[in-house]
């Protein structure tokens, strides 16, 4: 007879063993591992977050607008100002963090049978996206400067005939953000698919592109088969609220909230959500800084010698090193969390505050003996 504290349980074969994603999360001084926004929302920001909750939660006895329609119209409004590209409410759909508006997507479009096809490096929690819906994966290469040769997707989609092509730009963990000549290849080659395909951009480190990048989101018109996945956590400094959301065409928005649970969205999350919204041109100021930092930082590892690649992300991939590892512990060691992900012998660090990187690169330069 099993033991009651070792039950018999009919976990999936390809669930056996391995354990659940999730960076190290230490206490230490400075964290700059997971690429959150080291700024906590202002008080004017928590008053009004805190007051919006407040009435909400006077109505917790009641579930909320289960297609959180005033949050859509707020995302159509945000999106106009910060891409310049008008969407109406009909295509914004909203979930618990992008991660599971990722999902939603590949419980529509994925699942036994079928594939999903992204190029490697790019985000880890993919493939787990893949393999939580039983959805075949399939990572294609970039190029060794991290870019994403137009042809090479285009033939992989022709090869594999995946069902949702997953595009990051900014990519994560490289900061790499993709041409829209090259989304508009992919797109071609996902037309072409026998039965459809999906091509979902995932632009989570959107706001924090260079000025002159563009968004996907310029190239929703004209093609139905098309996501962009934003999310609230790194621009807003949202990450605890877990607010997620993408755009798309209607039809696409439709077949989400065919799996989506019922009620996904708490009225609690819709009130942050909105009361954050309406503080969105001071935290794009915000933003800005984080970018200058970044820029200063990428310039300060390319002066050390470090290769870095080109970022529009809030984080910078840099190496190589010979022991990657060592690297990471002795900056543990004096107090500065980073990132050891990626390709074999690079690094990611996150930017944080000014006196954080100035941490950072203290650190850096005793480890690495600069």
């Amino acid at each position: 007879m099993p033991s009651p504290s070792r039950p018999v349980l009919p976990l999936r074969p390809e669930l056996a063993g391995l354990e659940p994603y999730g960076a190290p999360q230490l206490d230490v001084p400075v964290l700059l591992n997971v690429n959150e926004n080291p700024y906590p929302p202002s008080d004017d920001v928590v008053a009004d977050i805190a007051a919006d909750v407040a009435v909400a939660a006077r109505g917790l006895n009641r579930y909320p607008d289960r297609d959180f329609r005033a949050l859509r119209v707020d995302l159509v409004d945000y999106l106009a100002r910060e891409s310049g590209v008008r969407l109406v409410p009909e295509q914004v759909w909203a979930a618990n963090g992008s991660n599971e508006v990722m999902l939603h997507l590949l419980q529509a479009f994925g699942g036994p049978g079928r594939t999903v096809l992204s190029f490697a490096p790019t985000y880890s929690m993919y493939p787990e996206y893949a393999r939580d819906t039983a959805t075949a994966w399939v990572a294609g290469r970039r190029e060794d400067d991290f870019t994403l040769d137009a042809a090479a997707a285009a033939a992989a989609i022709k090869e594999h005939t995946p069902s949702v092509v997953l595009l990051a730009s900014p990519n994560n963990p490289t900061g790499t953000a993709l041409p829209l000549a090259t989304v508009e290849a992919v797109l071609a080659a996902a037309a072409a698919v026998e039965g459809g395909c999906v091509v979902v951009v995932d632009e989570a480190y959107g706001e924090f592109r260079r000025a002159g990048v563009p968004s996907a989101l310029e190239l929703l018109d004209g093609h139905p088969n098309l996501a962009v996945s934003r999310t609230m956590s790194k621009a807003f400094g949202l990450a605890g609220a877990r607010v997620g959301y993408l755009a798309a065409a209607p039809a696409l928005v439709d077949a989400l909230r065919v799996v989506r649970l019922p009620y996904h969205l708490s009225a609690v999350t819709q009130a942050v959500a909105r009361a954050a919204l309406r503080h969105a041109p001071a935290l794009m100021a915000q933003v800005g800084s984080l970018r200058a930092e970044r820029d200063a930082t990428v310039a300060w590892l390319r002066a050390q010698g470090f290769t870095v690649a080109d970022s529009d992300a809030n984080f910078a991939l840099f190496g190589p090193f010979d022991d990657r590892h060592a690297v990471w512990q002795g900056l543990l060691d004096r107090g500065v969390l980073i990132r050891e992900v990626g390709p074999d012998g690079w690094l990611r660090v996150s930017i944080g505050t000014p006196e954080e990187m100035t941490a950072f690169r203290d650190a850096l330069v005793e480890v690495a003996g600069l």
